[in-house]
Order: structure tokens, then sequence, then C-alpha cells
């Protein structure tokens, strides 16, 4: 375990290890595979799944806090540069970075906190082509995932939104910026939105600073391999934040009670269906969930919200 753990931590070398913890190359790499599996495979569970609805009326009562109700957390994605991608492979893995690399896709929440984590689309996909293949919206079109119904402006809303930059497509469920605001208002937001969309960049910047072989290029040779690094990563690193969150006041929130997930209650504009759905109702929120118009409104809706607290002095 402190082979495998000063490999995860300081991106150290398999045989960098031998004179420390007296054992060899071979064993250190194996080390290394098992204790990312056994993480995986015990605290996914817990750490490494999607908000439930004591999760979302929580990120619903902060969201509404920052002027944005209805936000879920921020989107983007990452490449882990693969240093032994094998040759065969390296047409498919290169992209913009000009080198082989494996996207990693998430979304964080203000706390830092990865409440979601797809890993393993090659780097010559872009941000949309991951977003396709991802199931990230998959619990919201299957039905069996909580709901959240808002109103802004007096118009209701059903589905959470994240933001996201300018590539993502202009779905209902992802609210993006305005490039090139005109209006006090519009320069209010974009404002407002870029602070809020850097919560996910952080998260990705702590990540890489905890686990220094996240951030260099990866050794290993198998793609199942660095998949399972990459999850017990993130699994450890909220494993950190749970341990160490501070609530509005400073406290340490395990020791005051505070966002707390396992004592966390269920209050809030949160519904859970989990019956079965006919195909007619998946393709219908399907529908709903890339519904450009629906994107279009709720843009609006959230820049005329945060321009109206702007003018009350709640926000600035």
């Amino acid at each position: 375990m402190t082979a495998a753990l000063r490999m995860l931590a300081y991106g150290m070398s398999a045989d960098s290890l031998d004179e420390y913890v007296r054992i060899g190359e071979t064993t250190t790499i194996e080390c290394v595979k098992r204790f990312c599996q056994g993480v995986v495979e015990i605290f996914r569970p817990k750490y490494l799944r999607s908000p439930n609805a004591a999760d979302i009326s929580r990120l619903l009562r902060k969201a509404n806090q920052r002027g944005f109700p209805g936000m879920l957390g921020s989107l983007d994605c990452m490449h882990w540069a693969w240093k032994n991608c094998p040759a065969a492979y390296h047409g498919m893995y290169t992209g913009h970075v000009h080198r082989p690399t494996i996207v990693l896709e998430a979304v964080a929440s203000y706390d830092l906190w990865i409440w979601h984590a797809f890993f393993g689309m090659p780097g010559s996909n872009n941000d949309i082509n991951v977003l396709d293949a991802s199931n990230l919206f998959a619990n919201l079109q299957e039905g069996c995932g909580p709901s959240v119904n808002y109103t802004i402006m007096g118009n209701h809303y059903n589905m959470g939104y994240y933001i996201a930059d300018g590539i993502y497509p202009k779905w209902a469920t992802i609210v993006q910026s305005i490039s090139h605001p005109q209006e006090l208002a519009h320069e209010f937001f974009a404002k407002k939105h870029e602070s809020y969309r850097k919560d996910v960049e952080r998260a990705f910047g702590v990540l890489q600073a905890l686990f220094a072989i996240v951030r260099g290029p990866a050794r290993f040779w198998h793609h199942e391999d660095l998949t399972f690094i990459m999850k017990a990563c993130i699994i450890l690193h909220n494993m950190i934040i749970e341990d160490e969150r501070v609530d509005d006041n400073g406290l340490v929130a395990m020791a005051s009670g505070n966002d707390d997930y396992d004592s966390l209650g269920t209050d809030g504009p949160v519904e859970v269906s989990r019956g079965p759905i006919s195909f007619d109702h998946f393709m219908a929120t399907n529908r709903a969930i890339r519904d450009s118009n629906t994107h279009y409104a709720l843009r609006r809706d959230i820049i005329a919200h945060l321009w109206t607290l702007q003018g009350q002095g709640v926000i600035e």
C-alpha cells in the first residue's frame, strides 16, 4: 500500500521505490493495479456516484444562493497524456495536443466534489463527442434519477442544468456563457457564469496536485489499468474533500454536522421516479434534453434573475 500511494501521490516510477520499500519494480506495479481495483470496487458506490435526492437538494440550495437556480455543477473535460500508448493506437488517441491522450469528462460542484467521471475516450475526440458517448444524462432519460423542479422569473423548469463552455451544444440541460456581451445584464451574467464554471477547472487542478500520477504522462501500457487508476484517484480525491470540507462559517463540515452526505435530509424541490418508462417517454425526454429553445429561454431567465438580484444588492 505504501508503494501504491507513493506512486499515485508523487508520480514516482516503479523502480525508484526499490530502495525505499524494498520491493521490486514488477511487484510495485502489481500493487498499484490491485490497490486501485480494490478502491474502485469497494468505495465507488459512495464516492463515485450520481447525486441522490439529498445531494441535489443541497446543491440546489447553494446554486440558489449563487443566483443560478437549478444548477447542479460545472461540466468540462481534461486530457491525460499516455506516454506508453501502443504505436497502433497513436492516430486514434492523438488530438489537438499532438500526443496520445485519454479524455476525462467530469462534473464538479462548488466544493470540488466530482459527481460524474467518464474516462476512456481517445484524445482525438472533442468535448461534444465525449458528451454523446457518456452516460451523464442516462438516469434522466430512463426516468430513474432525481428530477429537479424550480421556477425562474415565473417560468417553471423540471430539469437541472450544468454550466459549460462554448463548445458544448445548446441543450436544455447545459447553460453556456455569452461570448460577446453587449448589455450590462449580459456582461454581469457572463462574469458570474465564467466564475462558477471554474469549479470543475479547480477540481482538475486539485486532483492533479494531490495525485501527480495524473498530472504527468501515464506510463502504463493497458487502457484498463489507466481507467482504474483515474477512478481510484477521483475516489480518493472525494474522500479528502469530504474530510476537509468547510462550511460558509469556516468550520469543518464533518465536525459541525453541516454538508455531511450521510446526515443530510431530503428537504427541497426534489422528486424521484423509479418506475419503468415506455420507449415514447424515453424519446420525449431525450428531445426535451436536447431542446435548444428551452436552452435560450432558460438562459434569458437566468440573466434576468441575476440582474434583479444585483439590483437588489443580494449579489455583487
